[in-house]
Order: C-alpha cells, then sequence, then structure tokens
C-alpha cells in the first residue's frame, strides 16, 4: 500500500469517522431546521467538522501510549498507519481552521463554538480520567445547539430545556461509549465517572440519561406533542432501552454507542420539528 493511501486511512479511522459525520450531519440539519440561509448552513458545518476532526484526531494523538499499552490494533497508530507526529499536526491544523471559521460566524456564536471545542479537548488531554470525565461531554452537546442557533440567527436565544436536553445526550453517549473498554482503560490508569460507577451501574445510566433528554425533547416545548413527536420519541426511547441491553449482554460491543448516536439523530430531528420554540428571537 502506498504511503499517502496508508496515511489517508489512518486519518480517516483516527478522525472517529462515526460520531464525526453524525454531529456534524446533525449540526447542519439543525442549523436548515432554525431557518440558517445555504451559505450560512454550509459555515455552520465546516465549523463543526473542522472542530470534531481536531478532537478526534487529536484523541487518537494523545491516547497513541495507551493504545499501544494495550494492543489496541483497531487504533490506527497501533495498527501502523499513521504516527502520532501525523496525528499532532492535523489535529492542530484541523483546530486552527476550526477557529477562523467558527468567527466567520460572529464573534459570539464563534466564540460558544470554540468553547465546545476548548471542552472536548479538555477531556482528551485531562478529564478523561477523573470523576469529572462527563463534564466535556455535557458542555460540548449543550453548547452544540447554541452555536447553531446564534450562527444561524444572530441574536437569537436556545431555549434552556433544549440545552438541557442535548447535554444530557452527550453525557449518555459518553457513558455508552466508555463500556467497551472498561478493563483496557483501568490498566492504562483511566478512571472516568463510568470506571467509577462501575460496569453494572453504568450499564443502566447510560440508557436512564438518554430516556431522560428524550422525554425533555418531547414534552419541552410549549405546543402539544404532534404524532410524529410521538413517534419519534418511541423510537428513541426503544433505541435508548436496547442500548442498555447490549451493554449488559455483550461487553465489548460498540453498539450502545452507536444506539446512542441514533437517539441523539432522533433527538435532533424533534428539535428540527421544534425549531420555532428552540430558537428565541432577541
Amino acid at each position: 500500500m502506498r504511503s499517502w493511501t496508508r496515511i489517508a486511512r489512518g486519518l480517516g479511522s483516527a478522525s472517529h469517522p462515526g460520531p464525526t459525520v453524525v454531529v456534524t450531519l446533525l449540526a447542519a440539519a439543525f442549523a436548515v431546521g432554525v431557518g440558517a440561509d445555504p451559505a450560512r448552513a454550509v459555515l455552520v458545518t465546516l465549523a463543526v467538522l473542522t472542530g470534531q476532526l481536531s478532537v478526534g484526531w487529536s484523541n487518537d494523538w494523545i491516547d497513541a501510549e495507551r493504545d499501544t499499552a494495550v494492543a489496541r490494533d483497531d487504533k490506527p497508530v497501533v495498527a501502523g498507519l499513521v504516527s502520532v507526529r501525523t496525528l499532532r499536526r492535523a489535529a492542530l491544523l484541523a483546530v486552527s481552521a476550526c477557529v477562523v471559521l467558527s468567527l466567520a460566524t460572529g464573534w459570539v456564536a464563534g466564540a460558544v463554538h470554540l468553547a465546545a471545542v476548548a471542552s472536548a479537548w479538555s477531556y482528551n488531554l485531562v478529564l478523561k480520567a477523573t470523576l469529572l470525565s462527563w463534564v466535556p461531554y455535557a458542555v460540548s452537546f449543550g453548547l452544540l445547539p447554541v452555536f447553531v442557533v446564534l450562527a444561524s440567527i444572530p441574536g437569537a436565544s436556545t431555549a434552556p430545556w433544549a440545552v438541557i436536553a442535548t447535554s444530557l445526550l452527550g453525557v449518555g453517549a459518553h457513558v455508552a461509549n466508555t463500556l467497551p473498554d472498561l478493563e483496557d482503560d483501568r490498566r492504562t490508569g483511566i478512571r472516568g465517572l463510568p470506571h467509577r460507577v462501575g460496569r453494572a451501574a453504568a450499564s443502566l445510566l447510560a440508557p436512564m440519561v438518554l430516556m431522560l433528554a428524550t422525554v425533555i425533547v418531547v414534552l419541552g416545548p410549549d405546543r402539544p406533542p404532534g404524532p410524529a413527536v410521538w413517534i419519534g420519541g418511541i423510537i428513541a426511547l426503544v433505541l435508548a432501552a436496547s442500548a442498555g441491553v447490549v451493554a449488559r449482554s455483550r461487553t465489548r460491543s460498540r453498539l450502545p454507542f452507536a444506539l446512542s448516536m441514533a437517539v441523539a439523530a432522533v433527538c435532533v430531528v424533534l428539535l428540527v420539528l421544534a425549531a420555532p420554540e428552540v430558537a428565541v428571537p432577541g
């Protein structure tokens, strides 16, 4: 395999493509839903994409030594696809682009998004191994709709219930994402919230938090939920419950995280349907 092809594969894998693509597409859909014009929606999407790429690449760069210690051959550095140096350069380049693109949406909106990205980096750098491991997920996910609304409708604010719901979605995703790696993480000194409460409790915590987020999304708007909202809410609840069942029965499976991202996708669709109640004009 040619070196540039191998590096491209490594960068693609290290970007954590699943969550990166999902979060970027959800931000784009939400921007359109709240009324962003096409150019503004593209700018928001690119800002979120570069931020997500920087977070993914920095994660694999910073965790390379730990991943090597536990022989995580699913990681591109351990598999020899890309070097730590290349990941570091890519992460710094992506976050630099994110700064420019974010601020291009407006100083206030840009600052909000950069705070969300900085929060995600703080997880990779420090908080991952602490009891506060859930905080960056709560902050970053909670700030995402705030950024999209501000960037799409300057001066508008985001309904508090929407911020709380997306924060909870982030916490649920964090717990679900950590479950397959609990044992490997412990061996390398990582003791975040899921590690401290234990697998059994964490397997219950993830679906419960996701379900609570879903309930808030369904019942948060001032207007009564319509049939589509009820159906979407039921689908999200079933997906969240399934994540809990799989987490208990298949300890190494990454399906619970995929299911948690599916819950987030359904909830964003519901947020788009409730766009008039989410974006509050200034």
